[in-house]
């Protein structure tokens, strides 16, 4: 049955990536209110392709934001599993727009790469797979497997309506597993399975001293500066070895096992000194880049500011100062907890003569794992391997995707993360771009997973 569906894809190739780029020349940018019809437009375009390939209950479902796309199959009969399909059509904006090579909504190929905005996150993936459900219905008249699908256009604003949908709409979403395609492979070519997501929390810490700005030589001596008193605070909660030094922080961590440490050696790694210009890496004591990337939690700054910005020499000290913290998790740290903990460092170690104000970050996820032996797991890395023609790797990833962690929490089912993207890919960034090798290899591993589940 395979073969049939892979012969379609490989003879139609050029109608179906006709077919995508009409599909990422859609602005879909959920973030931007100046493009509410275009990502309706999208979530348009999905339902008209569902509806062509005699889905059953295509559904554009309205929420508080953008729709949801919903749609069933279930012509493979009740011994047939059947799988949720999770992606997003909405992208990020195109800034800075000069920075582009070619118009972002007007796809280019180039090099064996499509350039767009969405073609590797998410557009181009989310397309693949209804290329293959095409493929089957095309040639077999019938899916191997059930399906449901649920395409949300808020993905990039942080699911906002998702995980309510997903609660009290239970049942309509149930499935024996999910699979999405929302990640990548480590290096171009390498079938790589992704088998656990970070969590992440965050705070705002906020401090303030005086009530407007003073200057510098009348209070300088006499005065605390809110930007001094954060970095104080800032520097306590991070040692040298980039240990984090949060009372209680590690208590819950699943440690690293040796089997993965084993896993984590043998997938590629990233040389982060070419590809980010830094000059040497620092990681946490005992554990190598990749570990900590893959399996330690993190602490970051990821802005902070305060004072005067401007050309030249302003001599002030600022009223206030802000630093905004993000937390990547691992199993067993609980995001809430992990924001008290931090909040109680702050306040325990705040300087005299300032006010300290911490914020909570809403979104918050909890980290993700599945066994890599699960056999859901090793059929994808079968379907992988056959496709790519390389063994696969197994890896865990440092960022996150929360509404993995909410199908897990909600529906307890096994989750299989099937990516293709590539490290070159320019994610949310200029230049957006989908190797073409992925786009026909994954394909074909599509087809060759959804054979191999259908009586799982």
């Amino acid at each position: 049955m395979s073969e049939k569906a892979i012969d379609y894809l490989k003879e139609n190739r050029d109608e179906l990536l006709e077919k995508l780029n009409e599909f990422l020349s859609i602005p879909s940018i959920s973030t931007d209110s100046t493009y509410k019809q275009d990502v309706e437009k999208a979530a348009d375009f999905l339902v008209t392709y569902l509806q062509e390939l005699s889905f059953e209950k295509v559904t554009k479902q309205e929420t508080a934001g953008h729709p949801l796309v919903y749609a069933e199959y279930n012509g493979a009969g009740e011994d047939a599993p059947t799988v949720l399909f999770y992606g997003h059509y909405d992208v990020q904006p195109v800034d800075p727009i000069d920075q582009w090579e070619s118009d972002p909504f007007k796809p280019e190929v180039r090099n064996g790469r499509l350039y767009a905005r969405g073609a590797s996150d998410d557009k181009g993936q989310v397309f693949m797979h209804l290329a293959v459900f095409e493929a089957y219905l095309k040639t077999e008249g019938k899916l191997p497997i059930n399906v449901k699908v649920c395409i949300e256009g808020e993905e990039e604003i942080g699911s906002e309506n998702l995980y309510d949908i997903l609660l009290q709409q239970k049942e309509k979403f149930q499935a024996d597993f999910a699979v999405i395609s929302d990640s990548g492979m480590v290096a171009k070519n390498q079938p790589t399975i992704l088998y656990g997501l970070k969590g992440f929390t965050g705070i705002e810490i906020t401090v303030t001293g005086p009530d407007h700005d003073l200057h510098s030589g009348m209070y300088g001596g006499a005065v605390r500066n809110p930007i001094m008193a954060l970095s104080h605070i800032l520097s306590s909660m991070k040692d040298n070895d980039e240990v984090i030094t949060v009372d209680g922080f590690y208590d819950d961590v699943e440690p690293i096992t040796d089997a993965e440490r084993k896993l984590i050696k043998k997938a590629p790694s990233e040389d982060y000194v070419q590809s980010t210009g830094i000059t040497e890496t620092v990681s946490e004591k005992g554990y190598t880049p990749a570990e900590h990337t893959m399996g330690r939690p993190t602490f970051e700054v990821n802005g902070i500011y305060g004072g005067y910005q401007g050309e030249g020499t302003k001599t002030i000290i600022p009223s206030e100062a802000t630093a905004k913290i993000t937390c990547r998790l691992v199993p067993g740290q609980d995001p809430e907890k992990i924001q008290q903990l931090l909040e109680d460092h702050v306040n325990k170690h705040a300087p005299s003569g300032v006010s300290v104000k911490v914020k909570k970050e809403k979104l918050s996820a909890k980290a993700y794992k599945v066994e890599p032996n699960h056999p859901l797991i090793q059929k994808a890395a079968e379907s992988y391997t056959k496709s790519f023609g390389k063994e696969t790797v197994f890896v865990r990833m440092g960022g996150s995707i929360p509404v993995v962690e909410w199908i897990d929490s909600i529906y307890d089912m096994p989750i299989v993360l099937l990516g293709f993207g590539t490290p070159e890919d320019r994610l949310h960034s200029p230049n957006e771009s989908f190797p073409l090798d992925s786009f026909d290899k994954g394909m074909e591993t599509l087809v060759y997973y959804w054979d191999m589940v259908k009586q799982v």
